[in-house]
């Protein structure tokens, strides 16, 4: 699954977007400027989760469960704000309502990709329900046809998914858009398009860690230069710098897949292959037994694992896609959503 380590590719400079977004010029009112506050002491605690007190976490599923949890949880906080801004959706710049309206057509089409490789990933497992139920039977002739079950299982762990293709494409699209639009006579406005900036960090970041997980290349690793004026910088660059070596650590193992739980059951079928080769004496055989038995532990925590990230990661969905949904009813209502923005395309995607 995991490809040899590919150089790093230097994230390209761009202008400072805290420039284009900061109160200055409009001073804040103290409400607006103790929700701008809120929004991204929260932002800091969220980002903060990310760091691990053991590295070895780090592309577990159950640390990917809780980035895309935290990720959530931002697109949440958003939500949360811009309700509390009590800023009508008819009152928004076209400018913002673009921004937002491409931001959640890019991030559903990334959402797909990787339901669509958890998909895929289940359906190994029943590869390996397959092979456990053949090395349980005690049965020679059964060992012989799990060793094939095992090499059918590795080729498809190890086969491309061409929807992760499209996530590079989008991860760089949503880099050069970082900079968002200038506010002007709007305080709310620029709060909001503030916030929206955090929350945008936070989602490419994260989301270029899946990326790469999944693919098994790290060059859909990103590093996000920040201005290191925002009060939650500090946090997503430990966060960034901590996260990125782990998983370059990883990348240079050249191991057959990054994800630790796949990992461990690749190991173990490694194990079983010279065993069920070279047949079994009465002290292969105990090893055999115990491999077998770790091999269904490991396989039936990859699967927990697996069925939990899909969960979140279709939460994720739901909740982007809402939001897009919510914005969209509100400006036909206003009757004043261009052609443009409607992204007619999503529908498809989603049924697909």
């Amino acid at each position: 699954m995991s490809r040899s380590q590919e150089p790093h590719r230097p994230f390209f400079p761009f202008a400072n977007p805290f420039r284009m977004i900061s109160p200055k010029g409009s001073q804040l009112s103290p409400r607006l400027l103790s929700l701008l506050n809120t929004f991204e002491a929260t932002l800091s605690e969220r980002l903060q989760k990310l760091v691990p007190k053991d590295k070895d976490d780090i592309l577990r599923l159950s640390w990917m469960k809780l980035a895309m949890e935290s990720l959530s949880e931002i697109h949440c906080d958003i939500k949360n704000l811009i309700t509390e801004l009590e800023l009508p959706v008819t009152d928004w710049d076209e400018k913002w309502i673009d921004v937002y309206l491409d931001i959640s057509v890019k991030l559903l089409d990334i959402s797909i990709a990787y339901t669509s490789e958890l998909t895929r990933l289940n359906h190994g497992h029943l590869l390996l329900q397959c092979v456990l139920h053949k090395l349980e039977s005690n049965s020679s002739e059964q060992f012989m046809r799990a060793c094939s079950s095992l090499d059918s299982w590795r080729q498809h762990i190890g086969s491309k998914n061409p929807r992760l293709e499209t996530c590079r494409p989008i991860l760089d699209n949503l880099v050069e858009s970082l900079n968002l639009p200038k506010v002007k006579n709007s305080a709310k406005g620029k709060v909001l398009m503030r916030a929206m900036y955090g929350a945008k960090v936070a989602t490419v970041y994260i989301c270029s860690v899946f990326s790469a997980a999944f693919s098994g290349s790290a060059k859909n690793l990103l590093d996000l230069p920040v201005p290191d004026t925002l009060p939650w910088a500090q946090v997503f660059s430990n966060v960034q710098t901590t996260v990125n070596a782990e998983i370059r650590n990883i990348f240079s193992c050249g191991k057959f897949t990054v994800l630790r739980e796949l990992d461990a059951v690749d190991a173990l079928v490694k194990k079983l292959y010279p065993l069920l080769q070279d047949g079994l004496g009465p002290i292969e055989e105990v090893t055999f037994k115990n491999s077998v038995s770790d091999l269904r532990k490991s396989a039936d925590k990859l699967s927990q694992g697996l069925d939990n990230l899909s969960k979140v990661v279709d939460g994720f969905f739901k909740i982007v896609l809402s939001g897009r949904d919510a914005l969209l009813c509100n400006l036909r209502v206003g009757g004043t959503v261009p052609n443009s923005m409607l992204g007619g395309n999503v529908g498809e995607q989603v049924v697909r």
